[in-house]
């Protein structure tokens, strides 16, 4: 029962990464696949690079 807010939670991250990835010059896209793959890594990523 628990695996359809889990899906909907990482989804979730995904757009804010992407989002995010954009707010800082970068690729929305690309930062959107690797958050599907990394989830909360990319997230840790963004925060801490710089704006480009």
């Amino acid at each position: 029962m628990g695996g359809n807010e889990y899906f909907v939670g990482w989804g979730t991250l995904t757009l804010i990464n992407a989002g995010l990835a954009q707010a800082k010059n970068r690729s929305g896209l690309n930062w959107f696949l690797l958050s599907i793959i990394l989830g909360p890594v990319a997230t840790f990523l963004l925060v801490i690079m710089e704006k480009k």
